[in-house]
């Protein structure tokens, strides 16, 4: 699958490494190294795929690019639109032209965030009752020396997006309706701190930030016959998950624990997902619909 890089920030970078050799050119307006400083420089007759890693108001217009072009395109989350409907043309596109376009959510292949999906799926833990997820980095510094990067909703469009697609991974996409519980520009233009929440099965409580000094992720679920917990990401590993198992009426309860201890598998297996969608011209943005619908209804909500 012959493969551009638009974009060599961070994370185009690991795209590329991803890539490897089947990378054929790679395209950045600011980077000397990069081969072009504009997509529609690249001979279309060149590549098959992009692999697109831009700030998020350039996407919208290079995706359709691309897609009108018959190119695979997996873009960098969040897939931010003026309007639901854009999305819907995005996806309209990609289906008549029948290729793939794919929102990368590479949470989605951490192993703890499979395991539970998986032991959500079986039932074992009867009603859930609460999740509660924190995801929070030290980059405040970053971001406020970014031009592009401290504006809009700040924080709740960066990991926010990765929470609320783990929600639609864990839960489904259900109507229910986010509040904001609290926002703040602690350091920043733009927010750096958020906690949202949202009534429903289960209770949800999501909090982002970008002052958490040491990067960390936790996540705990509670539900009937027990609760299941994730503590760190394999990136900042070690990456444990705790699986509780009630005793009634009460009581400490069993307690299984796996850690791992490893890089982090889930760019290369999401690169490996991406091939599998070119090859039945798949798309996920169904799930950019939903994280749209609230993105925005919650940006609302924090700047009024």
């Amino acid at each position: 699958m012959r493969t551009i890089v638009v974009g060599l920030g961070l994370q185009g970078r690991k795209r590329q490494a991803c890539a490897g050799p089947a990378v054929v050119a790679t395209v950045d307006p600011a980077q000397s190294d990069a081969d072009y400083k504009s997509v529609s420089d690249v001979p279309l007759g060149a590549y098959d795929a992009a692999l697109v890693c831009t700030p998020d108001e350039a996407k919208v217009e290079l995706l359709t690019y691309l897609l009108e072009h018959g190119k695979h395109v997996l873009v960098e989350k969040p897939l931010l639109t003026v309007t639901e409907a854009a999305v819907v043309e995005l996806a309209d596109l990609a289906r008549a032209r029948g290729v793939a376009c794919y929102t990368a959510y590479n949470h989605r292949f951490e192993p703890h965030f499979v395991r539970m999906k998986r032991l959500i799926e079986s039932g074992e833990l009867g009603r859930l009752y609460h999740c509660r997820m924190f995801y929070g980095n030290g980059t405040a510094r970053d971001v406020r020396n970014s031009p592009w990067r401290d504006q809009g909703a700040g924080v709740l469009a960066d990991l926010g997006s990765h929470l609320l697609d783990t929600v639609l991974f864990w839960f489904g996409g259900d109507d229910r309706r986010f509040r904001v519980v609290s926002r703040h520009r602690f350091e920043n233009a733009a927010f750096d701190h958020v906690v949202v929440a949202a009534e429903g099965a289960p209770v949800l409580e999501l909090e982002m930030t970008l002052l958490s000094w040491r990067n960390h992720f936790t996540c705990d679920v509670l539900a009937e016959h027990g609760s299941a917990h994730i503590q760190s990401l394999c990136k900042w590993g070690p990456s444990t998950f705790i699986r509780r198992r009630r005793i009634l009426p009460s009581g400490r309860p069993d307690e299984e624990a796996v850690t791992l201890t490893q890089p982090d598998p889930t760019w290369a297996l999401e690169h490996q997902y991406f091939l599998g969608l070119c090859a039945t011209a798949g798309s996920n943005l169904g799930n950019d619909q939903w994280i749209n619908r609230h993105l925005h209804a919650l940006a609302a909500l924090a700047h009024a």
